[in-house]
Formats: structure tokens, sequence, C-alpha cells
């Protein structure tokens, strides 16, 4: 559910940053990465666990929660400081991706999903018009 509202949210962003432009309204998407907070190291609480969803995704989270896995690269500060700085960009970038980490994974996904849609050229071209008609 998290992961699908971020998703929501994008697009309505997209939407509504193309509706104010016209206004000179920009609408910055913040995507940071995995940071150093205290929430991810500490505060933290999780519910019990349902055995059902051992071993999938659902489950996937608690390897972030766990600092023996390695520490999040992102620092909370630096993040707070390029989202200030942000303000004054024009024009406002549509998403700022912070974090290596986050920008790799980013990357990674737009990759597989242009790869995705060439692969339907020909889908795609099939439900045209031909030529001249």
């Amino acid at each position: 559910m998290y992961h699908a509202t971020k998703f929501g949210i994008e697009g309505f962003c997209e939407s509504v940053a193309q509706e104010v432009a016209a206004f000179n309204i920009g609408i910055t998407l913040v995507e940071p990465g995995g940071a150093r907070t205290e929430f991810r190291y500490g505060s933290a609480q999780v519910a019990s666990l349902m055995p059902e969803y051992e071993g999938n995704p659902a489950h996937g989270f608690l390897s972030m929660l766990d600092g023996s896995n390695g520490l999040a690269p992102g620092d909370p500060a630096r993040m707070a400081a390029r989202i200030i700085e942000s303000v004054d960009v024009e024009p406002a970038p549509m998403r700022m991706v912070l974090g290596s980490q986050a920008l790799a994974a980013t990357l990674s996904t737009l990759m597989k999903r242009v790869a995705d849609f060439e692969k339907q050229t020909d889908l795609a071209a099939s439900t045209d018009f031909p030529a001249g008609e």
C-alpha cells in the first residue's frame, strides 16, 4: 500500500505540474533513498508478523531496519540541505533523486521499463490505420 500510494502521488504531481506550469508554478517530487535516521535504526515498530508473508517482499522491509545489514548511505542533513536549495532552482526539477543507491535503482527500473516498451513496437504499430488511409 505504501508504494502504491507513492506511485499514485507521482502521477498526480505530474498531471498537476502540467496544469500549473502556465502560472510559473513548479512541482518537485523528492525521491530520497535510504537515510540514517532514528526511525530506520531504532524507533520503527513492527507489528506481529504473519507467517503467510514469510519469504516474500512483504517482509523484505525488515532487512532494511536491521543495521547489521549495513547502514543506509544517505545523510539526512545533506538530503534536507539539497531539498531546501531546490526551492531556488528554476525551472523546478520534476524529480529530485537523493542518494546514489536511489539513483541507481531508479535508472535500472527506467531502463527495464523502456526495454519493455521497445518490445511493443510492432504491437503498437499494428493498431494504426495503414499509411495513406
